[in-house]
């Protein structure tokens, strides 16, 4: 698109206006252009040599999976050990046999969460040390839309839940559930003694 000439009309027309205009600012230097400064010069950049690398050559890409934040399970296996070391390794090995199970599979939030409430707080009144939580693993979406949603509603709250009053009192370790007992879809909860 050219742009287009302004007629002689036009142009006279503008000269009448800018005679008869006032200058909102007389204190100001009639200069209405500021001075221009001069082009800066262009410097030459030094080329970087890749080590091992030529032009035309491939680069392996790995694929890189992005996640938001780490799932429950390695974040409950990267918090620290607060339990006994020897009896955390036979734990994550399923050598402890859990004293009691609570199985939520099915339920909804709602009753889930007073239920694991009650079961955590008996079972430590009655001096259980290991329990056993399932959870399910959760079934995928139908529809997995634009913002990711983490399998498994219970699978993701009960620890959680565990680690907020009134069970944080109560709960020394949380940790998955060995294969034989559950694997994803459950946890080992590991109880204080009751004092």
């Amino acid at each position: 698109m050219t742009r287009r000439k302004l007629t002689e009309e036009e142009i006279e027309l503008w000269r009448k206006v800018t005679k008869q205009a006032e200058r909102l600012h007389p204190e100001l230097p009639q200069s209405v252009h500021p001075t221009t400064l001069p082009k800066p010069k262009p410097t030459k950049t030094p080329r970087m040599r890749l080590e091992g690398f030529e032009v035309g050559q491939n680069v392996p890409v790995k694929p890189q999976h992005h996640r938001l934040k780490p799932s429950v399970a390695d974040s409950l296996w990267a918090s620290p050990v607060k339990m006994d070391t020897k009896a955390f390794g036979r734990m994550k090995r399923g050598k402890l046999k859990p004293e009691g199970k609570l199985d939520l599979h099915g339920m909804r939030v709602d009753t889930a969460h007073p239920a694991l409430i009650r079961f955590i707080l008996t079972a430590q009144a009655q001096g259980k040390r290991l329990v056993l939580v399932v959870t399910g693993k959760g079934k995928d979406r139908d529809e997995p839309g634009p913002i990711p949603t983490p399998r498994g509603v219970l699978r993701n709250q009960v620890p959680h839940w565990l680690s907020i009053p009134p069970l944080a009192q109560a709960v020394l370790q949380v940790a998955p559930a060995h294969i034989s007992h559950g694997g994803d879809g459950a946890y080992y909860v590991y109880l204080r003694r009751n004092r």
